[in-house]
């Protein structure tokens, strides 16, 4: 299988869900429906640091052949069995005997996502849905099996190594199902109101405290029980 660049016309795909919104419907329901239904989205210090990591990972400018390896930046995938599209950060092509053919490269090589974060690593599987997501992408396109890339924290300065185990893809298939429901019905979940809502830029727009006010009905409850 010969990999031809910026064959995908992203526009054409207007029913399918981007890849990027796995991070964040794992991370909080509510949080992707705001900026994938509603198109809400608001700056906080923590995207801006984001961007500017992502901006640099990005830059196609940089791609480059150091002996063994092919670095791609900003590389488009899309998936039609998962219904989505989306853009890699960085794959690495690193040459193997098991690998894919490469045009204007000689020989074969094996693709190795590296998806780039701002912040460290998380204690859910909000990152390496995505990045298990572009894997599963990267193998639809090109016709191979990927068993593992990297997740590159900004803040650690360092790569964690993730394996793409049939429990993790079924989570990617089962979780972008899940979020499909969502996008077909148009609905925005509510929120919840943890420690975890306060670092989010969405903070002012979800308002997450007015999960914990109290309804008109269990308000005139309770004061009838405490009369």
């Amino acid at each position: 299988m010969f990999l031809s660049l910026y064959v995908i016309d992203m526009d054409r795909e207007d029913d399918y869900l981007m890849l990027s919104g796995l991070q964040h419907f794992c991370f909080c329901r509510r949080q992707w429906a705001l900026i994938h239904i509603e198109q809400q989205w608001a700056e906080n210090l923590h995207t801006t640091k984001g961007l500017l990591l992502h901006k640099n990972a990005h830059d196609e400018s940089k791609n480059e052949k150091r002996g063994d390896l092919i670095v791609m930046r900003g590389l488009r995938i899309k998936s039609d069995k998962l219904g989505v599209v989306g853009v890699c950060d960085v794959v690495e092509f690193k040459r193997d005997p098991r690998g894919i053919h490469l045009n204007k490269y000689d020989g074969l090589w094996q693709p190795y996502p590296v998806e780039y974060k701002n912040g460290s690593p998380k204690d859910n599987e909000a990152d390496m849905l995505q990045l298990c997501g572009q894997a599963m992408c990267l193998e639809e396109m090109l016709a191979c099996r990927i068993t593992v890339g990297a997740l590159y924290y900004g803040r650690i300065k360092h790569r964690v190594e993730v394996e793409f185990t049939q429990e993790l893809r079924t989570h990617v298939i089962r979780t972008i199902e899940e979020m499909k429901g969502y996008w077909k019905r148009g609905w925005t979940p509510k929120g919840r109101d943890d420690k975890s809502c306060y670092d989010c830029s969405l903070k002012d727009i979800c308002i997450p405290e007015l999960e914990k006010a109290k309804t008109v009905d269990s308000y005139i409850r309770e004061m009838l029980k405490n009369q």
